[in-house]
Parts: C-alpha cells; sequence; structure tokens
C-alpha cells in the first residue's frame, strides 16, 4: 500500500523545514521542534477532568498530569512520551492522553520523566519503573482499578514502558506500545528503508541516543534495547501497533514475535500507508485519527475484561 497520501503532504510540508544538520542541532531546538510537531495532534476531545499531580520518580517527585473521562474508579493507564528521551513533555502530548483517555474510557496519569542531556541515561528508565510503581501503590488515590492497570508509551516512550512492564510484571494488567523504539543498535530493512524522509531520521536518531547515552555504554542493554533482553517470559499481555513506513516498524514486530515465543499474550498490528507518529498526527491525517480511535477502544475493551 502506498503511503497515505495526507501523511505524504506532511512529510513534504515538514522535509523543507527540518534540519539536515542533526549533530548541530540543540536540545532546546530539537524539543522547540518535537513541540511543534505535537500541535498537530488538533483539537483534543473532552474529558470530565484533568488534574496536575505528583508522582515518585527515582531521584525525587516527577510531574504528571491525570485525566478522567467520568467520575469515579476506572481502569488506567500510566503513559510516557515520546520525543528520543531528550524532547516532549505533559504538554506535548496532552491532547494524545486526552484522547486515549475518552476513547477507552480509562483514567490515564502521563508522566513528565527526565530528560536528556541534562539527565542522561539511565535517569528516565529508572524514573518509569519508579512512577509505574508509585502509581500502582497510590491506584486509590488516582481512581485507578488496581488489578486493571496498564502501561503504555510512543515511541521512545514505548521503551519505558516496557521496562516498567517487565519490572512490575505481575502488577501491570497490560501494555500499550505505539510505534516503540525497541533496539538502541538495529539492523533491520525498515530501518534501512526508511533512514531519511519519513520523519524519524535516522541522523536525528543517533543525534538523540548520543544525547542520552554518552561514552562507551553497551547498546545491548535491555534498559536501551529491550528487545534484546534474554528474558520476556511473564510479561504482561501487550498490544504493539506500528507503522508501515515507519524505521522502527520491523524491530515492533519482532518484539511482537519475541513475545509470542514467550507465552506472553500479544496482538500486533501494522497500520498500512501510516507514518511514525502518526498518533500525534491526527489534526492532519484522518486515517490516523481514525486508527488512534481504533487504538484507544481496544485498550478499553482489554482492560474491561480485567
Amino acid at each position: 500500500m502506498p503511503i497515505d497520501p495526507q501523511a505524504a503532504r506532511l512529510l513534504a510540508m515538514l522535509g523543507a523545514a527540518r534540519p539536515t544538520d542533526w549533530p548541530g542541532v540543540s536540545a532546546a531546538a530539537r524539543r522547540d521542534g518535537f513541540a511543534a510537531l505535537m500541535r498537530m495532534a488538533g483539537t483534543p476531545p473532552a474529558v470530565a477532568s484533568v488534574s496536575d499531580v505528583r508522582i515518585a520518580g527515582a531521584a525525587g517527585p516527577l510531574p504528571a498530569r491525570l485525566y478522567a473521562p467520568r467520575d469515579g474508579t476506572a481502569p488506567g493507564l500510566v503513559y510516557f512520551h515520546g520525543g528520543g528521551l531528550v524532547a516532549g513533555d505533559l504538554d506535548t502530548h496532552d491532547a494524545l492522553c486526552r484522547a486515549l483517555a475518552a476513547g477507552s474510557d480509562c483514567r490515564v496519569l502521563s508522566v513528565g520523566y527526565r530528560l536528556a542531556p541534562e539527565h542522561p541515561f539511565p535517569a528516565a528508565a529508572e524514573d518509569a519503573v519508579a512512577a509505574a510503581g508509585d502509581a500502582l501503590g497510590r491506584a486509590a488515590e488516582f481512581g485507578l482499578d488496581p488489578a486493571r492497570v496498564a502501561v503504555g508509551g510512543d515511541s521512545a516512550g514505548g521503551t519505558l514502558a516496557t521496562l516498567a512492564a517487565g519490572a512490575l510484571r505481575t502488577r501491570v494488567a497490560l501494555q500499550l506500545l505505539l510505534c516503540p523504539a525497541l533496539d538502541a543498535a538495529p539492523d533491520t530493512e525498515s530501518r534501512r528503508l526508511f533512514a531519511r524522509g519519513h520523519l524519524l531520521d535516522a541522523a536525528m536518531m543517533a543525534r538523540d541516543l548520543a544525547d542520552c547515552a554518552p561514552g562507551a555504554l553497551d547498546l545491548a542493554d535491555p534498559r536501551l534495547s529491550p528487545l534484546r533482553d534474554p528474558d520476556l517470559a511473564g510479561r504482561p499481555p501487550a498490544l504493539i501497533h506500528t507503522a508501515e513506513f515507519d524505521p522502527l516498524r520491523d524491530e515492533g514486530a519482532l518484539y511482537a514475535e519475541r513475545l509470542a515465543a514467550a507465552g506472553v499474550p500479544v496482538r500486533h498490528r501494522c497500520h498500512p500507508g501510516m507514518i511514525h507518529h502518526f498518533y500525534g498526527l491526527t489534526g492532519l491525517v484522518p486515517a490516523a485519527r481514525a486508527a488512534l480511535a481504533d487504538i484507544a477502544a481496544e485498550l478499553g475493551a482489554r482492560l474491561a475484561m480485567g
């Protein structure tokens, strides 16, 4: 299937404005550009309430935002935003989290974990585990049904969600991964095919990795590359969504295969015609809007089953 026409036009527009010298792009510029991209999520749906709260991180309290689609206790999703572990925050993912909460009838707790380069690896990974554990421990305070709490994230936030799911596997009901980054040193066909011109450039990812993990780190470390974790048995069931024209497509598919081989229930869907970050482009790409609605509905249905 060819790339979605609206997504293709968006790529053409972005291509003229995006930097080409990624090693020279500052973290501040990376964050500004990512925030501008996330504004393409369009008008967020209404939810019953939104409140800023605090959640425990590995080195102290972190900002978090709780989205409630209705009054009363509900299933929950602890969510980690994308942005290469360098960009993104509670505001960039506000529309996406509102859409997930409204479409799933679940409470969504979005976590503002520490970012690189100010806080290099493994700060974000440690924050993710600490925050998810704190959310589960304070489930009643946040209006979450403790037996039906999922962890989720997009792109690099998907990396963090897998780490939280692995550390808290018996307490987490489900993991939701949207175009997850799962291998810091990949050798996949999709990484080669879509290295440039498909929103998530290889040079940009290399710059983010340099900010996150300076020095001679082991890129096979499962905290950087969850796909390389030798033991995936006992993980929570997974919903994995990838995109046909995404450099990260193949590692998402491989992770689904490895989870299934380890006996973990998994459903993987590759969205035809879509690019990386399609879930955040719903204001401009109608097919992405429909896909996100389906993702949220499936999340709600799975958590409603208990």
